[in-house]
């Protein structure tokens, strides 16, 4: 799926991927947190380096890779037993973490993501009650629950209407500024490949560009 690519991502960076679908966008970021892995024939050959580390290197463990990497899919995946306050805390649990201040931490990732003042007093009501724009920015809440330094996008837009669309490319792009989190955005959208800075085109497998988002889509 995915042949001889190498790509750097630089801190701090919002990189769009691009390509037509099927050229292997959404493999090759689920190989940068092993999320490729959940597909029981899936094989790899390489390496992805984060701050100099092999994540592929024995003995890694992978769930604290993939809590310094954070993912955000096409479809708002709110779990559908839990409530708005377990989702957006789920990943402490699935980690077995344990903060001293949960609910100031939940107040202020549901702040980050755009979220506090629409569901503050919902909090006990299932995630599935939610809009899809609330259920997105839930996911996006969740991933900020475990303090990332990456932040994966694999179309995070594709299942929403323009205006939704544009408040979480917003919100996507805050927390790059104001946070400082590399954001890695998969897309098949010119519009919305247009709020990174460096896009990256693929087909078939391979990089056919990469260098300045306007150049890029000109």
């Amino acid at each position: 799926v995915i042949d001889n690519v190498s790509i750097d991502f630089f801190p701090g960076t919002v990189t769009a991927l691009i390509g037509p679908s099927g050229c292997g966008k959404s493999t090759f970021i689920r190989i940068l947190n092993r999320m490729h892995e959940f597909i029981p024939t899936a094989a790899m050959a390489g390496e992805v380096l984060l701050e100099g580390k092999d994540i592929y290197q024995s003995g890694t463990d992978v769930t604290k890779i993939r809590l310094g990497i954070g993912m955000v899919f096409q479809k708002p995946n709110p779990f559908p037993s839990m409530t708005i306050k377990e989702n957006v805390l789920s990943g402490l649990k699935l980690a077995q973490l344990k903060v001293s201040n949960q609910n100031e931490l939940l107040e202020s990732c549901l702040v980050r993501a755009g979220l506090w003042n629409e569901v503050k007093d919902r909090l006990g009501e299932y995630g599935g009650a939610l809009s899809g724009g609330q259920q997105q920015r839930v996911a996006i809440a969740r991933a900020l629950v475990m303090k990332p330094s990456v932040l994966l996008a694999d179309e995070p837009t594709g299942n929403l209407d323009t205006a939704t669309s544009n408040e979480i490319m917003s919100l996507i792009g805050r927390l790059n500024r104001d946070q400082g989190i590399t954001v890695i955005l998969v897309t098949h959208e010119a519009d919305i490949a247009r709020f990174g800075k460096r896009l990256v085109r693929l087909k078939d497998g391979c990089v056919v560009f990469d260098g300045a988002v306007d150049e890029g889509l000109a």
